[in-house]
This record gives C-alpha cells, structure tokens and sequence, in this order.
C-alpha cells in the first residue's frame, strides 16, 4: 500500500528512471537479466520499461560472450545500511531493520481497527496463522478494558 505522499516523488523518479533508460538505449545498453526460462521465453521484454529498474545501480554490467550489457537493481545492502545507520543515530536500544517497518505497519492497522484478513490480504500472507503474530495488539488485557458506564 503506497502512502499518498510518496506517489509525486515517486513519479519523479520514474520520469528520472525513464530519462536513464532513453540514454542506455540510445548508447546500445539497459538489458535486464532475467531468470533462465524468462529469457527464453520472453526474449523482448529486457528492454522494455516494466522490467526496468526503479533503483538501478550506477555502473553497467556486460557480458563478455555477447557484449551485451545493461544494469542491475540496487542491492539490498544499500538500503538496509542507512537504516541501520538511523537507527543507530538516534539511538534506540531495540533492533531495528528495513523489516521493521513491515511489522510496525501490520501492527499500526490492527490498532487502527483493520480486521486481521484485511491485513493477511495487504502483507501477502497466504495462511492466517503467518498474519496472528501481530494480533498481540489487539487483546491489551484488562488494563485495555473501559467500564461501559464510561460510554454513558
């Protein structure tokens, strides 16, 4: 689920992504490897936009037998580095990593009120049993219970 203050920045860059593949293409480059049958069975597809890359690394790849050549996504290092780095800096004592805010986003829509299926459904979970982890939120214990003269 895409916050709505993250779809103009990224749009600006697919427009940016879009610009790099133009110049690729033009040089003869920005192929995308794909898994063994794929690229068989898809032959065209390598340079065609769905397959690019939103976070391409900055040096190109080329293959020594063909002499073709294009880019690789990011490695994943290169995200979950500064994340570590931020956690860090601020100093919290507890373990934090780039799947934490997975968990803190379950975790956030059960204690707003989405049904557990509905959160199954968003974080892909195929068995219930994977998406209960997080329902630790949603029975607080006695110390969670208002009295109903309160709703009076």
């Amino acid at each position: 689920m895409l916050p709505e203050s993250f779809k103009a920045p990224l749009q600006s860059r697919f427009n940016l992504v879009g610009a790099t593949r133009e110049r690729n293409l033009a040089d003869g480059w920005n192929r995308v490897q794909r898994p063994m049958a794929l690229e068989r069975k898809y032959p065209k597809t390598p340079k065609g936009p769905r397959w690019q890359r939103v976070l391409p690394q900055q040096k190109r790849w080329t293959n020594t037998k063909s002499g073709e050549g294009g880019r690789h996504h990011v490695d994943e290092s290169l995200v979950q580095k500064p994340v570590r780095a931020a956690v860090s800096k601020v100093g919290l004592t507890k373990r934090g990593t780039s799947h934490t805010f997975r968990h803190s986003f379950a975790t956030r829509l059960l204690e707003g009120g989405y049904d557990i299926r509905t959160v199954q459904e968003l974080l892909g979970h195929a068995d219930i049993k994977t998406t209960m982890v997080y329902a630790h939120v949603l029975n607080p214990g006695p110390s969670g219970v208002r009295s109903p003269v309160d709703g009076l």
